[in-house]
């Protein structure tokens, strides 16, 4: 589980089949079999020293995610799973990523940056609610039903990926699993229930 609040930014090493090497931060104590988000997909650690890791990547990741098009000095998105008792800062973030969507445009508003990005078919997505992208927690608004708005503001801008992308980039989203939950389709307690459980 992640937040969506991003610990690091750093370089993509190299890519291949099965396996993504990427710098991180020297003072991370990473152990191996541990989870990390890159690019807000969770990735497990099968190798490490200061400042390097190395990831597994299953052929449903590189097929689902934007980690297949990753090359050697990409910028990545970087969040160590939540420890127990963290501060939860952003959203419940589970690196589980649904599809990849485009950025279709940046435009400076205020003290913010407005995203618009493509939103696919059968999102699960709340005007106000959260979304990840590229493993950043943001709030939704303005929701067409080919598009949605996310503001970015200074802080969030200047230390994630997000500064880098262009109109046109594709990035990883993560519905919020709250509201995947609540959109779930089930048959509730109906009458029949009731009478095939015994309560009338």
């Amino acid at each position: 589980m992640f937040t969506g609040i991003i610990e690091a930014v750093e370089k993509v090493k190299s890519v291949s089949s099965g396996k993504l090497e990427v710098s991180v931060p020297a003072d991370w104590a990473l152990a191996e079999g541990e989870s990390v988000a890159v690019n807000g997909a969770c990735l497990t650690v099968i190798g490490h020293k200061p400042g390097w890791a190395a990831f597994a990547v299953s052929p449903e990741s590189f097929s689902r995610t934007t980690l297949g098009g990753l090359k050697g000095g990409f910028i990545v998105n970087l969040e160590r799973a939540l420890a127990v008792g963290g501060r939860l800062g952003g959203h419940f973030v589970t690196g589980h990523i649904d599809c990849t969507v485009r950025l279709l445009a940046v435009k400076d508003e205020g003290n913010s940056r407005i995203i618009t990005v493509e939103r696919a078919e059968g999102s699960v997505m709340v005007e106000k609610g959260s979304v990840a992208l590229d493993g950043v927690s943001l709030t939704v608004y303005d929701l067409a039903p080919a598009s949605f708005k996310a503001a970015v503001i200074p802080h969030t801008w200047a230390n994630t990926a997000l500064k880098g992308l262009k109109p046109g980039s594709l990035l990883n989203i993560e519905y919020d699993i709250l509201g995947k939950y609540a959109s779930a389709k089930t048959p509730g307690i109906t009458a029949a229930f009731l009478k095939e459980n015994g309560f009338i």
